[in-house]
């Protein structure tokens, strides 16, 4: 299992992340629960696998995949509050219990937070694709935000909001992790690209799960992001099958209704084709990522990121 054989990494990335220098009780305390709620850790683990292709973790690499996964947990905080989600891995948000106002700066501390902990491979070139992926992803909101409803139920849209939202996190986990473990540049533009379709392979099945996923499982409501609006891949690829499903249709402009009406969308999305032709979308992503891997060095964490993407297509949560 690639996270038994990454175990003594990884409990340095999580020490070195709970570093994080708080006095104000109140802040530590959401920090710790954060923290502890834990997730798949993925982000982290692509960074050590990256530098293993070429030398052991050293202080540089923990401190590398400690900001990577920083900076996505300081994403979910606005995230939730973004979306007025009020569960997470079966856990109250944040925001659930703070007012927004207090879940914005704990989410602004850990960005900083974040931020302090690239600074610590004292590399201006990670820096910079730090600081270039944090830009993304803001972008990403804001163009989710404020973009043209119509425009977002095409596929084309669909990927550059994942990119933004998703796939921009695991390239900066790869590339980042390959310049400082100072690989050759084709290597690292190879790993760069390798995140990305590995990420947006991510993304694509967990927009599966949220329809397809239990729900307990989750943590969080079936159709979540139905209930937002939003067209992703299965909502999709069940329009082309029925272009006038008028409770789609309604959903989809903001007026959604009660949970039933979430809960029927849901059930005509798992009994259409849709799932099954973005589990086939995210193995294409798959297939794309392992590509890039080819000519690399050879060894266990070349094994294992080829790996990775099985994983990704078998998980259910």
């Amino acid at each position: 299992m690639i996270q038994e054989w990454l175990r003594e990494d990884l409990e340095r990335v999580e020490a070195r992340m709970r570093e994080i220098p708080l006095a104000f009780e109140p802040l530590k305390t959401a920090v710790d629960l954060l923290l502890t709620a834990g997730g798949k850790r993925i982000r982290p683990l692509l960074v050590l696998l990256t530098g293993r292709l070429y030398r052991p973790a050293d202080e540089a690499m923990v401190s590398l995949a400690a900001a990577v996964e920083m900076l996505h947990t300081a994403t979910l905080v606005h995230d939730d509050l973004i979306d007025g989600s009020l569960l997470r891995r079966g856990v109250p948000t944040l925001n659930a219990v703070w007012t927004p106002a207090a879940t914005v700066l704990t989410g602004d501390y850990l960005f900083a937070y974040a931020a302090s902990l690239a600074a610590r491979t004292e590399n201006v070139r990670v820096m910079a694709i730090f600081a270039r992926t944090l830009m993304t992803i803001c972008e990403g909101e804001l163009h989710q935000q404020f973009g043209d409803r119509a425009a977002m139920l095409s596929r084309e849209d669909y990927l550059r909001r994942i990119y933004a939202k998703t796939a921009a996190m695991f390239e900066l986990a790869t590339e980042a992790a390959a310049v400082l473990a100072r690989a050759p540049e084709p290597e690292v533009e190879a790993l760069r690209q390798y995140g990305v379709d590995l990420g947006t392979a991510f993304q694509i099945m967990d927009d599966v799960l949220d329809f397809a996923g239990d729900m307990q499982a989750m943590g969080k409501p079936i159709g979540n992001d139905l209930r937002q609006g939003l067209a992703t891949l299965p909502v999709l690829f069940y329009l082309e099958e029925h272009p006038e499903d008028p409770l789609i249709h309604r959903i989809l402009g903001g007026n959604s209704g009660d949970d039933g009406l979430i809960e029927e969308a849901a059930r005509r999305i798992r009994n259409s084709e849709a799932i099954a032709r973005s589990i086939a979308e995210a193995e294409a992503f798959v297939r794309r990522s392992r590509a890039h891997l080819e000519g690399l060095p050879n060894g266990p964490a070349w094994q294992a990121l080829w790996s990775l993407g099985e994983h990704i297509l078998r998980r259910d949560r």
